[in-house]
């Protein structure tokens, strides 16, 4: 299998988050970035070879993160990276141009029987070659994952799938546009499997017809043109498309069930390294039901919070129900609860910001707080 990462889909109700940085490379957990998930579940079914469509302007954390792909196995020999602007697609489709060919150019190169398409804001542990089993025995051209979850974890512009009783996609909606009100829904998790051969005459015939610029957006389109299977997912999966779902999937890790689900089932998750000291917790520390990356000094309160690395906490600051990202400092006596910190983040002495679980405090990148804050965002 060759895999192809979409990421150019973004969502307003992420910002301020995500004015300068994709989805994607969204901190998770401390120390991983969204896009890990999916490139993790591509080399765990020895994929090498991968296609990422990026948006123009928002290429600087992806290759900050991923660089040469060592972690990944991505450096290797005969593995092949290649990367794409959506952008570029949109525009030689305006101009009247063949606008796959790049991708066309690729898939041909890698010369893989198999192609899997991910989206870019499921948080999931796939196993690919049991999707490629049952891929295989049900004979169809696209097998789709999906998730039964209530609608509370679905976003508006997300697809839902009808399914037959031997789980053969019947019909697809937008979910705005259901009137219907279900317990629960199959919401497409956006991971699609399909022989390569079927995709590149897909694309050559969609460039020449006027089909869909995205690629997800083009299977989607086509799952009720040919025949297609629905997988089901039974793992952890939290749906990203704004800042409360962003806060409570970071806050899912808290929780050990959660955790393990996603971090340590039998598919292993991989990250960049980054080689540096242990978190030092001083005597008069306070934690309670939280996690550290490396790098951090402790010395006041820490409670249900996820702590990024080289994160530094004073004496008598306390930090509740919160997402800390890389460089904080929180100096002596600030109180902080239900907040999410962006990178290099300064909150002087005293200073109170507080939020709520349905509205936590976004705080921006290199922000200087001096001033009390309740609710919000900054």
């Amino acid at each position: 299998m060759c895999a192809i990462l979409g990421n150019e889909h973004e969502y307003n109700g992420l910002l301020p988050l995500t004015a300068n940085r994709p989805l994607s490379t969204l901190y998770f957990d401390c120390k991983y970035r969204i896009m890990d998930f999916a490139l993790s579940s591509a080399v765990n079914a020895n994929i090498r070879t991968v296609y990422m469509i990026l948006n123009e302007g928002r290429v600087k954390s992806v290759f900050d993160h991923v660089g040469g792909g060592r972690e990944w196995g991505l450096d290797s020999i005969g593995s092949y990276q290649y990367l794409g602007f959506y952008q570029d697609i949109l525009r030689k489709k305006a101009e009247g141009k063949p606008y796959f060919n790049d991708m066309i150019g690729f898939l041909e190169k890698a010369k893989s029987e198999y192609t899997v398409f991910f989206g870019n804001k499921m948080l999931c542990n796939v196993d690919l070659r049991s999707i490629l089993d049952v891929h295989q025995a049900n004979g169809a051209k696209i097998t789709v994952v999906f998730k039964r979850v209530p609608k509370e974890k679905i976003a508006p512009d997300d697809c839902i799938l009808t399914l037959t009783e031997d789980n053969r996609v019947q019909k697809t909606d937008i979910f705005s546009e259901l009137e219907d009100n279900q317990e629960l829904y199959n919401l497409s998790m956006s991971i699609f499997l399909v022989k390569t051969d079927w995709l590149l005459d897909l694309l050559h015939k969609g460039q020449n017809a006027g089909a869909p610029a995205s690629v997800q957006d083009l299977l989607n389109r086509e799952m009720t043109r040919v025949k297609t299977r629905a997988y089901e997912y039974t793992g952890y999966l939290s749906n990203i498309h704004d800042i409360k779902s962003y806060y409570d999937a970071n806050m899912d890790m808290l929780d050990p069930e959660h955790f393990n689900a996603l971090l340590f089932s039998s598919q292993k998750v991989i990250t960049r390294t980054k080689n540096e000291v242990a978190t030092h917790f001083y005597d008069k520390t306070k934690v309670k039901r939280s996690q550290f990356a490396t790098g951090c000094i402790i010395k006041g309160e820490v409670e249900h919070s996820l702590i990024s690395r080289r994160t530094v906490i004073e004496e008598d600051a306390v930090v509740r129900d919160s997402v800390i990202m890389s460089n904080a400092n929180i100096k002596r006596g600030a109180t902080i609860q239900y907040a999410i910190f962006d990178k290099n983040v300064e909150v002087e002495a005293g200073v109170r910001i507080k939020g709520t679980p349905e509205n936590p405090v976004v705080i921006t990148k290199g922000s200087h707080v001096v001033a009390d804050i309740y609710g919000g965002e900054k």
